[in-house]
């Protein structure tokens, strides 16, 4: 899990601006990532008081536009996966309190091996947000913006039921490919009407308290994702559920708009407030790393961007991405018949 962060922060920089150059010359056909994720990045940064709001929303379009870069790797590296998501029933019953919140206990419990495994969405947050306080105590214009947006990915994934559950995508009920429809297909056609005026961020004085809080709000979610999905497919006929379109010359399914609403309106709102959630959680955590830093002049930062000396490394994530094969778990690659 830590092993990513020991490479010199040049080599962040050839993943970060060769994913903006590449970003519009390949069509992905992910849609959280380039809908929720970067939705949630960009609103964060109306959350957070001056002098951060000057900061994040003059480089708001980066902040945004890499929202998606963790997803990216998973195109390439297997150990990524695991920083998305925790399969945290795994470990028992509600409140599941035979799993440590703290990093080393957990490991002399469970083993390394076996946390990463299931998932280590809550620590790795945590590890994230390590990063971002130390990029603030050095003023580093680009680390900063950089671990701010992974950073708020992997809040954002914190909040999704089907991220904290073994049932990841409906594959132990016979639901497959209810994991991309609730936080794909769902935001991507109704997202534009929710409310996203979330209010202030807040200072936190435990995230690790906060992060766990929201593993546990989206674990007690997951039933209700799939049973209210279960009762509702008996009563669509499958050219009701389902419709097909061609991208790339292939046949894709995919749930069809009146199927999504019915869905969306039995979850009662879940969606919208999963992801106001998200925004204000986001930028609670970048306000926070922040004050934890000492609130240092965001006026006299370092802004030497480094040069992408090693563009090419990126050159087999985007093939591997545009071919839609997910180094590890695959939930969230579109079905193609």
């Amino acid at each position: 899990m830590i092993d990513f962060f020991k490479q010199h922060k040049i080599k962040f920089a050839a993943v970060v601006i060769v994913t903006t150059l590449l970003l519009y010359q390949i069509q992905i056909v992910v849609g959280w990532g380039f809908w929720a994720h970067q939705r949630i990045n960009r609103m964060a940064v109306f959350t957070l008081p001056t002098p951060l709001l000057d900061l994040y929303k003059s480089n708001i379009e980066f902040i945004s536009d890499h929202a998606v870069d963790p997803d990216k790797r998973r195109y390439v590296d297997s150990t990524e996966s695991p920083h998305h998501f925790i399969d945290i029933d795994h470990y028992g019953k509600y409140p599941y309190t035979n799993l440590p919140h703290y990093w080393k206990d957990a490991i002399a419990k469970y083993s390394k091996d076996t946390l990463n495994k299931y998932g280590v969405v809550p620590w790795y947050v945590l590890l994230m947000m390590d990063k971002l306080t130390e990029a603030f105590k050095e003023k580093d214009k680009y680390l900063i913006l950089h671990y701010s947006a992974d950073l708020g990915h992997y809040i954002a994934d914190a909040h999704v039921p089907l991220h904290c559950s073994s049932n990841y995508n409906g594959q132990l009920t016979h639901q497959e490919g209810i994991h991309a429809f609730w936080e794909s297909r769902i935001p991507e056609l109704f997202g534009d009407k929710y409310n996203f005026s979330v209010g202030k961020a807040q200072y936190l004085k435990s995230p690790s308290s906060r992060i766990w809080e929201v593993v546990l709000e989206s674990a007690t979610e997951v039933d209700s994702v799939l049973n209210i999905e279960k009762q509702l497919s008996k009563q669509f006929p499958d050219n009701k559920k389902y419709v097909f379109s061609t991208h790339n010359n292939k046949k894709i399914k995919n749930y069809s708009e009146q199927y999504a609403k019915a869905y969306s309106y039995r979850l009662n709102g879940m969606i919208e407030r999963r992801l106001r959630e998200s925004i204000i959680d986001v930028g609670s955590f970048w306000y926070t790393a922040w004050i934890n830093a000492g609130q240092p002049d965001l006026s006299q930062l370092k802004d030497d961007m480094p040069a992408a000396s090693n563009q090419k490394e990126l050159m087999p994530m985007d093939k591997k991405r545009s071919e839609g094969k997910i180094t590890g778990r695959s939930e969230d690659e579109e079905p193609q018949y």
